[in-house]
């Protein structure tokens, strides 16, 4: 099965998350935290920097590790390595996703996870970031 590794920004701002829907592939539709895929020699946390500038055109702190998530999609196994981040600049401009949303952990539940999210939800339920 082919592996993909990638990086995901669990970024905060006063006691909310935020997250993104996809607007293409076979998960269109559905509700991810921002990231993408680790090139070669570069730290999780050089990748999270570089991708969160290609896909919203801002900076982050990459504040804290989270948790990796390990998934097997149908076509892939995934493994996620989440960080908790924080803005350095205000503008996001959503570069590749159809639409974004800043929710409050009550609201956790109110958008359709991809399923590796999903992991990720659980973590932050246990271990708020607030």
């Amino acid at each position: 099965m082919k592996q993909i590794e990638v990086v995901a920004a669990i970024i905060c701002k006063e006691d909310k998350i935020f997250a993104t829907q996809r607007g293409y592939g076979d998960w269109k539709d559905w509700w991810e935290f921002p990231g993408g895929k680790m090139e070669v020699g570069e730290t999780p946390e050089e990748a999270l920097k570089r991708e969160i500038r290609e896909e919203l055109s801002t900076e982050i702190s990459v504040d804290k590790y989270l948790c990796t998530v390990e998934y097997d999609y149908p076509q892939f196994h995934l493994t996620m390595h989440c960080y908790i981040c924080s803005l350095l600049t205000e503008a996001l401009h959503l570069n590749e996703h159809e639409a974004a949303k800043w929710l409050a952990e009550d609201e956790l539940d109110n958008v359709r996870w991809l399923p590796a999210d999903l992991h990720v939800i659980q973590e932050l339920k246990i271990f708020p970031t607030a």
